[in-house]
Formats: structure tokens, sequence, C-alpha cells
């Protein structure tokens, strides 16, 4: 099959949390079709709630940055569904994604009509599977995965993990993982093996205990990033939120190291990423404290507290021409991230402030607006086209619960009014769901890809008035 007919393939087996199928057989058999592609190169398994995917892109360009050929396996995509599968730094070529794809549907069909599987691998088991073989064909130092959901489910769980990574726990997904911090921490905690090393982000107490169990029960002791907060000292911030801090680890200092991303909350997965590079020095990886640094320093994580940019914009996103507002981007989906950016927001958002919000239905959306509206001006709620979505009637519901806020749909003409609404000098903020960033995100380059940001504002979305 070719890309577009590979890509009909997989996206006809349906929505990839709804229409996913927790049994580890099938994804196991497959694996052993395919002659173990996972056992070809150690592994970095990384799981959590929130910060398991930035803390993946770091410890890839410090990979990177120490001269080491890392893969990079992350879910979901924005745009681009070979953004998920990466080697330094680079996506997998369409091409190479739908030979890859091909051969793992045909070796699944094969099984299938052996009666050695059940059904056909579900979407994740599919593009893992590919990214796996992948890692291996192109001969990769180590592989850097970001666990899908879960944990002791998840498909990325068929491999035995060098390092098993455990971002800050909380509350997300709680129909499928539980609807306790100790059962969705048990149910991350199963990346946990025997002979694995494990690093954790700072948790709370009824989650920490979890894991030390765990632990226990595996034989392995554990790392916990910013054990003593008399190591980590913030030495600044800049005015679009990238801090600059100085931490003394385990094995050394490191002064004055200045976060690519930005946000408070990713000086904690930068002391995790750092963990975890000082676990694979003793494990007799090279990895240079100024390759350590340098990675933190250049590291890229699209749509997480992301600027985005048209030709004349500063740094921070603002044009210099002051024809469209600043607009942020982050995929803020469950309480902990949404506490993190109206953190964010409340410290460096520029005024006025839209906020264009959208979440899944199986999201605690009231809990989420309550502590993201009031710190918006005006608000625009929209509907994502996808069948988790939520539903219009409750959008309608917040609409009339916060008077600043106002239904819009598609996404499209929403984004055209949040532009028309918000001055220059201003900001829009889109959040709630890594899907609509990811529909905002391919809007907004093909709008400024190729004409002036006014021009293309009026032609691409439709607007009728501007701000000037």
């Amino acid at each position: 099959m070719n890309y577009q007919e590979i890509l009909d393939y997989l996206y006809s087996l349906g929505h990839e949390v709804l229409n996913a199928d927790y049994r580890m057989e099938r994804i196991r058999r497959l694996l052993a079709a395919l002659e173990h592609p996972e056992r070809a190169y150690p592994i970095i398994l990384i799981a959590g709630t929130n910060g398991k995917g930035s803390v993946a892109a770091m410890i890839e360009s410090i990979l990177r940055r120490a001269g080491w050929r890392a893969g990079l396996f992350t879910s979901p995509h924005l745009v681009n569904i070979c953004e998920r599968i990466r080697i330094a730094g680079e996506m997998i070529p369409r091409r190479a994604f739908a030979r890859y794809a091909t051969r793992v549907h045909d070796i699944a069909r094969h099984l299938l009509m052996r009666e050695e599987i059940p059904t056909m691998p579900t979407f994740f088991e599919h593009v893992t599977a590919a990214g796996f073989s992948y890692f291996r064909d192109r001969g990769v130092d180590l592989a850097v995965i970001e666990v899908g959901l879960g944990g002791r489910l998840d498909a990325t769980n068929t491999t035995a993990p060098l390092i098993a990574v455990l971002t800050g726990i909380d509350f997300d997904h709680e129909k499928i993982l539980g609807p306790t911090l100790e059962a969705i921490a048990a149910e991350k905690a199963a990346i946990i093996k025997p002979g694995t090393i494990v690093v954790t982000a700072p948790q709370r107490p009824e989650v920490l205990s979890v894991i030390e169990r765990r632990c226990r029960e595996c034989g392995v002791t554990f790392y916990q990033a910013v054990d003593d907060p008399s190591r980590l000292r913030i030495r600044a911030s800049s005015p679009d939120g990238r801090f600059a801090f100085s931490y003394r680890s385990r094995r050394q200092v490191y002064e004055n190291v200045r976060l690519a991303l930005p946000g408070r909350h990713q000086i904690e997965n930068a002391l995790v990423a750092i963990e975890v590079a000082e676990a694979l020095s003793d494990r007799g990886y090279r990895l240079p404290p100024r390759a350590i640094v340098e990675g933190l320093q250049t590291v890229s994580w699209p749509g997480r507290l992301e600027w985005l940019r048209h030709h004349g914009s500063s740094s921070d996103g603002r044009s210099k021409a002051s024809l469209l507002p600043a607009v942020l981007l982050d995929g803020a989906h469950n309480l902990a991230g949404v506490r993190a950016l109206s953190s964010y927001l409340r410290d460096f958002a520029r005024r006025p402030l839209t906020l264009l919000f959208s979440a899944m239905r199986d999201k605690r959306i009231e809990e989420m607006a309550a502590m993201l509206f009031p710190l918006a001006d005006r608000v625009i709620l929209t509907r994502i086209d996808d069948p988790r979505a939520v539903e219009p009637a409750r959008l309608n519901e917040l609409a009339h619960t916060y008077r600043h806020a106002r239904l819009i749909e598609p996404i499209r003409s929403a984004l055209s009014h949040a532009l028309a609404i918000t001055p220059p000098e201003g900001m829009i903020g889109v959040t709630g769901s890594l899907y609509l960033v990811g529909a905002v995100r391919a809007a907004w380059f093909e709008m400024t890809r190729s004409v002036p940001a006014k021009r293309a504002a009026t032609r691409v979305l439709g607007l009728e008035s501007y701000h000037r």
C-alpha cells in the first residue's frame, strides 16, 4: 500500500482511544512474528499523566547532542502521523512509513488467517510495531518510547526497558485506568520490571507509595528528581516564560541552564531528564554535562506552550508588524495540565486574552473551565471533529455559565473570530485538547506560509473585519 492507502486503512480501524483493545497477547504475537524488533536496542520507557512527551523530547535531544543515534516514539501526532516516529530528530519519511506499516498489516493478516490472533491489531498497536521495526532496521543506539495510555496494558509495555521513567501522575482516563490515584499509579508503575533503572518525578505521597511497592516487588531502586528542594535554584525567566535554573544532581552542578521550553513546570521535566541522563551514564553511555545542558537548551516540542509565528514575528510569537495577535498553543487536556497552563497565563499572558477551547467528552471539562475561563477576557468554545469530542449541548451549557464565552463551529470559524476580536497587542490561547491544537496549528501554517499575515487571515480564514 502507498502512504494514503495505509493511512486510510489505519483510520478505518476506528478511534485510537475509543476503539482501543487492551489485550497484550495480540501485540506480543505480532512482535514475535516481526522477530522482536523491540529487543534490538535499549529502551527508555516513559509513563505518566503529564510531561511524558516533553521529557521524552528532552532525553532524545540530550542523546543527540552527545552523539547518540536515538529513536523517538510519541503519541498522539498533531498534524502528520509521521511525527510519532523519529530518528535523530527527523520524522520517518512517508514512503518508509507506508512500507513499514504495510509490512505490519500483511504479517498481521497472515496471523489472523492462521488464527494466531483473534482480530487485526488496533491503530496504536499497528503504529507501535511499525515504529519498533523502523528503529531496528535503521540501527538506533537507543529508543525513547512514550507510553500511549496508562502503562500495564499499553502496547509499548511489551518492552523490557533499560530505564523506566514516571512523570507526574494525576487524574486522567479514570474510566480506563481506575477512579483513584492509587489505581492510576499502579497501571503506570507496571512499566517497572526487574533489572530496570527507575526515575520518577516528584509525586503525591499516595502515588509514591505505589511506586515504592512496585520497585520492591521487582527488586529495583529508584531515583526521584528534586528529592531535596535545596538542590534547585531558579535564576531567571524571560518575558515569554522560559526559565533558567541551577541544579545540584547526584553527580555534579548544572549552572544557569536556560530551558528552550516555556513554563515553570518544564523545570521539573528537565530535572527528570537530567536524572535519566546520569542513570544512562552510570550504565556506560557517554553523556557529558555539556551535552545535557545543550539538549535542554535546544529541545523542541510543538503544541506545548508553543508560540506560533509568522514572517516578521519575534521569538515570543508577537508580530513586529503588529498585524496579528500572539497565538499560544498548549495541549493541556486534563486537570494537571490545565493547572500548569493557568499558572503560566497568570504570569506571562498578554492582554486582552482570548481563549479558544475544546475538549474530549471524557474529560473533567467543567473543572478545567473553572480554572481557565476566569483568566480570559473572552472565551470561544468550539467542537473538534472527532468521535470523542464533547457534545454541543455541554459546550452550550458552558457558554451560558460564562457570560464572556461563545460557541462557534467549526474550528476554522472559531479561529477566524478569535483573530477578528483580538487586537494585535493581545493574545489567543488555544487549549483543551491536542486534537484542537493540531487543527489550529495546521490552519495557522497554511494561513502564513506564503502570503502576508493580514491578507492570509482574510483569504484563508475568511475574515470580514480585522483589528488594526
